[in-house]
């Protein structure tokens, strides 16, 4: 089960304003059930898919299940389907999440309602992976030499990476950190409102905190879930850029990870093989020194309840831009 497909994270989005509610859809071999967060059914083994309800465009609302592991059943496909149709939603997007993608030939079945494609991606297609499961020298090893130089580098210069606790103080310098890195990196963040929902709601969310002489100088918010690490969020000061701050701290989170058994690291997106002009594109250059290569995780398919309406609400997408 990923990290996006629990209760924490459902949790985490409504009391962020993220998402207006969330649902559960539990199956087992010859039933399924609808549940909302206000309501419960339990009963013998369940398999739970969450489905988070947002605000789209023109005062819709739509329905959308990140990070599904597993195959699509012919049952949970009607079961969104009348999801969507009870809630009176424009659709509902599956975004799926494999860090193994054998079975890809089969999920986009023509006779589904669900077809290959999306509104609005939350989960990168590709990403940076790293297996946790070598020893520290092989992982070192497999990245380029930047990557390792520029951990070395830091260690020598005397940043030190500490584990810190997710209380509102840190919470602020991490914000603090993010409102430089994205003035400096030109992209939208988040509120200060949202990290500490994120750090307190998120179960297995943890902050690390990178120093040089007692001030912070880069953070970085990662979850550890299961037996998959994903660096989540990363920020930086404009000082002391010239330290390599982030490369310490990627890899005193990734020996933390694997000191507690976990087998994936996960660098959460990078730009796709035939990609131009990508926004993940300065992620990139950073997670490849650190990753030997790009691996498909995530496709997306949708089912459209309004159609002329979602025609031309895309339609007028295309305009503005």
């Amino acid at each position: 089960m990923s990290i996006w497909q629990t209760e924490s994270w459902q949790n985490m989005l409504v009391t962020s304003w993220q998402s207006e509610e969330y649902f559960v859809i539990e199956q087992q071999d010859t039933a399924s059930f609808l549940l909302t967060e206000r309501r419960e059914f339990k009963w013998g083994i369940w398999k739970q898919v969450f489905v988070e309800k947002r605000s789209v465009s023109a005062w819709e609302f739509a329905l959308f299940i990140q990070g599904f592991e597993g195959e699509k059943s012919e049952r949970l496909e009607q079961s969104l389907v009348q999801l969507c149709k009870e809630e009176n939603c424009l659709f509902v997007q599956i975004e799926t999440l494999h860090y193994s993608w054998i079975w890809e030939s089969v999920l986009w079945d023509t006779t589904s309602p669900f077809k290959k494609g999306y509104y609005k991606k939350f989960m990168p297609p590709y990403t940076a992976l790293i297996d946790l499961t070598q020893s520290e020298d092989e992982i070192l090893a497999a990245m380029k030499s930047k990557g390792r130089y520029n951990i070395r580098l830091a260690e020598k210069k005397g940043v030190v990476v500490e584990q810190v606790e997710k209380i509102p103080y840190n919470a602020k310098k991490f914000y603090e950190l993010m409102q430089e890195t994205t003035s400096r990196d030109d992209f939208a963040g988040n509120t200060l409102s949202y990290y500490e929902t994120f750090l307190s709601t998120v179960e297995a969310s943890q902050l690390f905190f990178a120093y040089f002489e007692w001030k912070v100088i880069a953070a970085g918010i990662f979850v550890m879930h299961d037996d998959v690490a994903t660096y989540y969020y990363g920020a930086s000061g404009n000082a002391h850029r010239n330290l390599m701050a982030p490369y310490l701290l990627q890899w005193t989170a990734l020996c933390h990870a694997k000191k507690r058994g976990m087998k994936t690291y996960d660098l959460l997106g990078v730009a796709g093989p035939d990609e131009r002009d990508s926004s993940l594109a300065g992620v990139t250059d950073f997670k490849m020194k650190l990753s030997p290569q790009k691996t498909h995780v995530s496709d997306s398919s949708i089912y459209i309840n309004k159609k002329i309406k979602y025609q031309v609400i895309m339609f007028l997408r295309r305009l503005r831009k």
